[in-house]
């Protein structure tokens, strides 16, 4: 089972508290996914600076294949972070070479040797996933709280399981919107509330999970650790509430340290 993580990561700095982690959704999974006991790469692009050295390095520490790892001129992407009570509070982000970055024809062969590709809003690969899965590809897509963006939309259309994070509980106006996004082509559509648990919808049904719980330090990488537990739930064909249940139980992990990973 192996997963493939493509497109954006970033340096997450903690300017109220003096630290920096290795961390950017893709990237979060991939490690995630592999500390699941699965097989993972990333493919995607770091600068040629101190920031792009420590990327790698920290990947490669994880376990996580980076053969198609690209190292570009310039500086690797950053995210500035606030810490408040145990909830990360995002600032300003500065994209840097990942703004170049796009596959190669055989960055794509060599993606389509996995048996999951996963990527995000951030990711810039979106006008690429339907080539991909045409191809044969399964595709799973996070839109984190921006599931109207345009990235989003086009992304949906090629999408196997479709990701969103959301603050509101489990609402009709939530199942409402779950279903206008399958209606424009996955299969299936996951919204990940925080404490209120997940919702999923394939179509026909609404399946519901509630949370592992756990003494909260960080809630930095908590969607991307539901999301690798799900889908290696889903490669192992496991009943969509265990899918669920795995996910929950991988996010209780990860939000009792700092930093993503």
């Amino acid at each position: 089972m192996k997963l493939a993580a493509v497109g954006d990561n970033c340096m997450d700095v903690y300017d109220n508290i003096g630290q920096e982690f290795a961390g950017g959704g893709p990237v979060n999974m991939a490690v995630y996914f592999v500390r699941l006991g699965g097989e993972a790469s990333y493919t995607g692009a770091v600068g040629n600076d101190t920031y792009g050295e420590f990327m790698k390095e920290q990947i490669v520490k994880k376990g996580v294949d980076i053969s198609h790892l690209h190292v570009l001129n310039g500086n690797t992407a950053v995210t500035h972070v606030e810490l408040k009570n145990g909830e990360r509070i995002l600032g300003e982000y500065d994209e840097g070479v990942l703004s170049d970055f796009r596959l190669s024809e055989e960055d794509k062969r060599f993606l389509l040797t996995h048996d999951m590709l996963t990527t995000s809003l951030w990711g810039n690969v979106h006008g690429d996933l339907k080539e991909l899965h045409d191809r044969g590809m399964k595709i799973a897509f996070d839109a984190a709280t921006r599931p109207e963006d345009d990235v989003a939309v086009i992304a949906a259309a090629a999408s196997d399981y479709f990701f969103f994070s959301s603050d509101e509980a489990d609402t009709k106006e939530l199942r409402e919107t779950m279903k206008k996004i399958w209606n424009r082509g996955p299969k299936m559509v996951i919204a990940t509330l925080g404490e209120q648990g997940s919702v999923a919808f394939d179509g026909k049904a609404y399946t519901t999970f509630g949370i592992v719980p756990c003494e909260v330090e960080d809630t930095m990488g908590a969607g991307d650790s539901y999301i690798a537990g799900f889908l290696k739930g889903i490669l192992e064909e496991k009943p969509m509430e265990e899918c669920m249940k795995m996910g929950a139980y991988n996010s209780s992990i990860t939000l009792g340290y700092k930093g993503a990973w």
